[in-house]
Formats: C-alpha cells, structure tokens, sequence
C-alpha cells in the first residue's frame, strides 16, 4: 500500500465517524443558509498570476513546516501580502490540519479560502460549504469517473467550487472531460511524495482552452513562477516554501516579484 492509499482508507474510516456525530442532511441545510462564500476562480483570474498561499503545519515528506504555527496570524499575513486565496489543510492524522484552522482563518480573512483534503465522500463537500469553503480539493488519483461526476454536482448544488488535481497526462484527460474549470497540476506524486515542477509544464497544454489551470507544490521561486506562467499556467499553490521563511509578507512578494502588480 502506497502514501496516498494509506491515507485515503484512514480518511474512509474518519468520515464514517463524522457523519455519526453530524449526519449530512443537518451539514447540508445549515450550508445552504449561508451566504454564498467569495469567488474562488474569479479571484485568481483577477491577477496575471494568482496566489493561492497555503497554511500548513506539517506533511508526511516534510515533517513540521512551521513552529510555532498559528493559523490566524499566517493567513492575515498573506492577505496583507495581495494573494488571491488561501488554502487551508483539513487533514489531522499527516498534515496536522482541521476544522478548528480552517474556522480560524475563516474568521481572519475575507479572501476566497481552499478546503484542502482527500475528499472521499460528498459529506465532506457539505462539511466545506458549513464552514465557509469557496472551494474544495478533488484528487483525480482518488476518485474514478463516475465519483468525479457526482462530487462535481455535489459541489454546484453546495455552492463550493472544485479544484480536480491531475498528476499525469491520463489523469488530465479525465479532467477535461469531467468539464471541471479549476484544474490543478500537482508536481508531487502522492505516491511517492517526489515532486518535479516539469510536471506542470508537461501538462498545461493538455488543459482545455476554458480551463484555469493552477500549478501545485515545489515552486520555490520567482523564476520558477515565470516559467510556469509562460508555459500557460494562470494560478500557483505554495505552502512550504513560504511557511518556512521568517516573514510571510516578504516571503510572498519576493515570489511574486515583477509578476503580480501590487504583490511587490
């Protein structure tokens, strides 16, 4: 058994308990009497290069990223920075994330924010939507066509958008028929936890002409945000990179230097 299918079969059993203790139609009735979360892919369209900046505590390849880590504190650092939106890992058990981070940066910022986890079961989608996702992770390796088809629905009834992650050209294919926008590249195998940034720039032409394409992990610089944005790409998630310098503000404008106006 792989990473990926390790941590998918605990997150089954995770989300079986969940639904016990808040069943679906209770997640499903508070979602739709909130107001509707801001715009996800019309944020990061906004810019030549959108920012989705990312707060995470630890990950399986990494370790602790951040410490001390508090939520609340990065995400306003990042929204002072000009990022587009902010994502904000769910996961407990690999990355140290959750509800309780994903409340607290709610509560701290305006922007657009990224419900990031291994979604496996619609209650997930809802539980995102309950907490004011504009947007939530759906992982191609993870989830077969028909699983794709019904979280996509599941997602536009929620009023949350979908970000489909691909990792290779069969998976990006399936993207593009699934009729998704928001495409991510991850440049991480989560198989292997590997990452190479020739990845994205393999894959971006594969992406349908209405696709917002965004490029995910191992982007360490401004150069390599250059190369991805002249290679098609028209959004960036970065966590680690940024978590691990002192000061986030600089962290961000200093990759964004000389690429997104007002992010310098």
């Amino acid at each position: 058994m792989n990473i990926l299918q390790q941590i998918v079969a605990d997150k089954r059993r995770e989300v079986a308990e969940a639904k016990k203790v808040r069943p679906l139609d209770k997640l499903r009735a508070g979602s739709l009497a909130r107001p509707a979360p801001p715009a996800f892919a019309r944020s990061l369209a906004s810019v030549p290069m959108g920012l989705i900046a990312e707060v995470k505590h630890r990950s399986p390849s990494a370790g602790v990223i951040r410490d001390p880590f508090d939520p609340s504190g990065i995400a306003a650092a990042y929204q002072a920075a000009g990022a587009q939106a902010v994502s904000v890992l769910m996961d407990g058990k690999y990355f140290g994330g959750g509800e309780g981070d994903f409340r607290q940066v709610r509560s701290t910022v305006t922007l657009p924010l990224l419900y990031k986890e291994f979604v496996v079961d619609e209650w997930q989608v809802w539980h995102a939507a309950s907490v004011g996702a504009s947007a939530v992770l759906l992982i191609a390796a993870v989830l077969d066509d028909a699983a794709l088809k019904r979280f996509a629905a599941c997602c536009a009834e929620a009023r949350v958008e979908p970000l489909l992650e691909v990792h290779d050209a069969a998976e990006m294919e399936r993207a593009v028929e699934s009729g998704v926008r928001c495409i991510g590249i991850n440049n991480r195998d989560l198989k292997t936890f590997k990452v190479s940034l020739e990845t994205s720039l393999s894959l971006v032409g594969r992406a349908g002409p209405d696709a917002l394409v965004v490029s995910e992990s191992g982007i360490r610089s401004a150069d390599d945000v250059r190369r991805l944005k002249a290679a098609g790409v028209q959004a960036i998630l970065v966590g680690e990179h940024l978590l691990r310098q002192p000061d986030l503000v600089d962290a961000v404008r200093s990759l964004m230097v000389g690429i997104a106006p007002g992010m310098e």
